[in-house]
């Protein structure tokens, strides 16, 4: 199968090279090797520059267009090219290359649709703020109200789609809010979505472009987006 690893990257002119490293690394101890493409999301640093400098695939956007817009182009080009299963690899360097085969092998299982999650176990290294694990919980919550299903992990960005969902999301994805809008928007469709532990680490380089004011903002839009997703008919094609 066709394995490609989306990789939205925005200011990491120190991390982005470590994360394809992460890839070529991978696929040295593997005999199914993947693709890549790093989608530079009209980076203001030198990222574009260090990916020409050192040969990694690169898609550059003319200018920001935020991770709904970043991660929809990987999706356009892992269409366009026929892939069979496509995977997103944040740019930052927190999601861990060991997993991949885990995300790989539930979509081969049968699973439309696979989540690294940081909660469904106590794998993870990573550790989130008091109040980021509490708006998580409460996006959880929501979905669940809207789905009948539990997602742990509803905002996780190291995730797995089939050739469908490449397909559906290549024509339709959130600007905004992508993670919790599209877990709704896949259970409602009635898509087997499965979620699984995985670790995540400290970014080395650079911070979160997340601040405490715009947490706020981020939590009760991304609410209003779910209510919204759930209260909107959905139906499988």
């Amino acid at each position: 199968m066709k394995v490609l690893m989306i990789i939205p990257a925005y200011n990491e002119e120190e991390n982005i090279v470590n994360t394809v490293n992460k890839i070529n690394s991978y696929n040295k101890k593997t005999k199914d090797k993947i693709d890549y493409v790093v989608i530079n999301d009209g980076s203001t640093d030198n990222t574009k520059k260090v990916c020409e400098e050192n040969n990694i695939n690169t898609i550059s956007l003319i200018h920001n267009l935020g991770i709904g817009g970043a991660v929809q182009t990987g999706y356009k080009y892992a269409f366009e090219n026929d892939y069979d299963i496509a995977i997103q690899f944040d740019g930052d360097g927190q999601h861990d290359e060991n997993y991949i085969d885990d995300l790989v092998n539930e979509i081969k299982k049968g699973n439309d649709f696979v989540i690294g999650s940081r909660f469904v176990s106590k794998l993870s290294e990573f550790r989130s703020s008091g109040a980021r694990r509490v708006g998580i919980k409460i996006i959880s919550g929501l979905i669940k109200l809207f789905t009948g299903k539990k997602i742990y992990d509803p905002t996780s960005g190291f995730r797995a789609a089939n050739k469908e969902i490449i397909g559906l999301f290549a024509n339709n994805y959130p600007s905004e809010y992508p993670e919790p809008e599209t877990n709704t928007l896949l259970l409602k469709k009635g898509y087997k979505v499965k979620e699984i532990p995985v670790k995540m680490h400290e970014r080395e380089f650079g911070s979160s472009s997340i601040r405490p004011l715009k947490s706020v903002y981020y939590m009760f839009s991304v609410c209003i987006s779910i209510i919204i997703c759930g209260f909107t008919r959905s139906e499988r094609k």
